[in-house]
């Protein structure tokens, strides 16, 4: 089994032309949130997946329940609080500059959690959960828990809007990295956390914290995957954009996805894990980059099915580098 631990929250999408008073028919209502986006990735791709989050029973809440039955993610819920959203507003390439109005408490939910880690292959985490009291001080003592049987990766998917200074949550980033074997970033990111060095260097320097393998995505540039024993990058796929919402979270189902094919995850997968060979670090990277494009494609964060992503097995060729 695989567990998520972070946010749910509808994404309320304004398009470039949504002004005034048309903005309301402009407007698109997604269920979203990162690590919401990450869970349902993993079920597309065929793995079982429990989220741990919260949600209210709330209009906004049925959105998001009926959303995660509908892919057969199983969701632990905790916290009393309204469902929380984001506003995505959109530029004309499709670039989301979000709002959020967003609680994170997962109050309740300790016990039916902490099973959920302990019987899991893998752990993920990431974004508001991670930074944003008071829930995140359980999402902490969930990964320690998970460290022993399950491997974990983290996705700081940082957001500025809720998080003004990087300062502020600079040290909690670097103890998820720490406390993960895989860590994905995105370019903006880690520009945002260290604006004095690029972001490569960053990547270099999250790879000394202790992960087994760190990847970047740059967009249209496309990703990088570093280890201890290799580097591999490519260009982004090409495609036609609709939008960028949940481009990241499906490039990382996508590539916890391709580790599992590996056996690369659980305790008994992490020597293979430090292992990799460049051309599985390059299988990986085009796995992850082509199911980022499918969901460019497309509106909304629709992640990829394992029917139109295929197997790891069947990636083409990526050039190392």
């Amino acid at each position: 089994m695989f567990t998520v631990i972070g946010e749910s929250l509808v994404d309320i999408i304004d398009s470039p032309d949504s002004e005034g008073a048309a903005r309301a028919s402009c407007r698109r209502v997604h269920p979203g949130g990162s690590p919401l986006n990450v869970a349902v990735g993993i079920a597309r791709l065929g793995q079982a997946a429990t989220l741990v989050t919260h949600y209210a029973d709330d209009p906004h809440g049925h959105v998001i329940a009926g959303h995660l039955r509908g892919n057969g993610v199983e969701a632990i819920v905790g916290g009393a609080s309204p469902t929380s959203s984001a506003v995505a507003r959109l530029d004309s390439t499709g670039a989301a500059d979000y709002s959020f109005f967003i609680t994170w408490d997962i109050t309740g939910a300790s016990i039916p959690a902490l099973a959920a880690v302990e019987s899991s292959l893998h752990v993920h985490t990431g974004s508001i959960a991670t930074v944003l009291g008071p829930g995140n001080q359980m999402v902490r003592r969930l990964v320690a828990a998970a460290r022993t049987h399950a491997t974990v990766s983290f996705d700081p998917n940082c957001r500025p809007a809720i998080s003004a200074e990087a300062d502020a949550v600079r040290g909690d980033i670097e103890g998820f990295v720490a406390a993960s074997d895989i860590v994905k970033a995105s370019d903006e990111d880690l520009r945002w956390l260290y604006p004095g060095r690029t972001p490569d260097e960053s990547l270099a320097a999250w790879l000394d914290l202790g992960p087994a393998l760190v990847a970047l995505t740059r967009g249209a540039d496309g990703p990088v995957i570093l280890t201890r024993h290799g580097r591999v990058g490519m260009p982004g796929e090409v495609t036609t954009v609709a939008d960028t919402v949940g481009a990241g979270d499906s490039f990382m189902a996508g590539l916890i996805s391709g580790l599992a094919q590996l056996d690369a995850l659980g305790a008994s997968g992490r020597e293979c894990l430090h292992s990799l060979s460049p051309a599985e670090l390059a299988a990986l990277a085009s796995y992850a980059n082509r199911a980022a494009a499918i969901t460019c494609s497309r509106p909304g964060a629709n992640p990829p099915t394992s029917a139109e992503l295929g197997s790891l097995a069947g990636t083409p060729a990526a050039a190392a580098g």
